[in-house]
């Protein structure tokens, strides 16, 4: 059964004071007393644009919810070296068992949204959305999308389940574009399925394969040069929508884009980003 976004962030967090706390924080249960309390700031020590923030009072309240938060920047500012995002208070073990966890959080959340600000940017004046991919961190994927989407790219499907995308291989095993097309919209036809139907292409010729057979709502112009990318649009004349994706780096995004595409999808906003650097310290 598909879950919603708050289960699956429930579930992740579930996972991950598992795998950090297991039968309990002895470090900290053996110096510091239940009775201690204390403060902490999140500091950041890098430029960037800050994601997290939510999530982050939410592993705040899921592992004690006494602790209360004093919140001065919120997911997507603009953030600098020297800024305080928020000040947490409470018992001294919570503060200590929960730092980690959130900073974790926070610091991939915001070096995804501050890459994808920096693609965003590159497309000022143009049409063209940047599309992230499931080339995410397994269990970490619905965080990393709203990472992007704080940075102001758009998520493409979360998963297998909430669109059809006929790539290369399904294509290959299907036998054929016309085989893959018609039986996804059989598919969701015997299964009332309202599903939007992406297609990739690899050349002009899969193209006008496609074009022939009609049915989906995208086509996905695969490792295409700008040439052809720009000679494909003219072709769909905005009969589908258009995404282009393959290779395409931060240095030939608008080149791309100039090209008229609608989407261009960029799998280096998630599977390759360094985190950015903040820290939780004791104030």
């Amino acid at each position: 059964m598909k879950k919603t976004e708050d289960e699956l962030i429930e579930d992740m967090l579930n996972t991950a004071f598992s795998e950090d706390i297991g039968d309990g924080d002895h470090t900290t249960l053996c110096c510091i007393p239940d009775t201690a309390m204390g403060k902490a700031k999140l500091l950041v020590k890098e430029d960037g644009v800050l994601a997290g923030v939510d999530i982050a009072l939410r592993v705040f309240k899921k592992f004690d919810p006494e602790l209360k938060v004093e919140v001065l920047m919120h997911d997507g500012d603009t953030i600098k070296k020297g800024d305080i995002v928020f000040y947490v208070e409470g018992k001294t073990q919570s503060l200590l068992q929960t730092e980690r966890l959130v900073l974790n959080l926070m610091q991939r959340m915001s070096g995804i949204a501050t890459q994808t600000r920096k693609y965003v940017k590159l497309l000022d004046g143009l049409h063209t959305r940047v599309l992230d991919t499931r080339k995410t961190t397994p269990g970490l994927r619905i965080i990393e999308k709203m990472a992007v989407k704080i940075g102001g790219g758009v998520n493409h499907r979360i998963g297998l389940y909430d669109m059809i995308l006929l790539k290369d291989n399904h294509v290959d095993f299907a036998g054929g574009i016309d085989k893959a097309i018609n039986r996804a919209k059989q598919y969701c036809k015997d299964n009332n399925k309202d599903l939007k139907i992406e297609i990739e292409v690899r050349n002009m010729d899969e193209l006008e394969q496609v074009m022939k057979v009609g049915g989906v709502d995208r086509i996905m112009l695969d490792n295409f040069s700008t040439e052809l990318t720009r000679k494909a649009v003219e072709r769909i004349g905005g009969k589908y929508e258009t995404e282009s994706s393959g290779g395409i780096t931060i240095d030939t995004l608008r080149s791309y884009a100039e090209c008229g595409v609608d989407f261009i999808s960029v799998g280096a906003l998630t599977h390759s980003v360094k985190g950015l650097d903040l820290s939780l310290k004791a104030c």
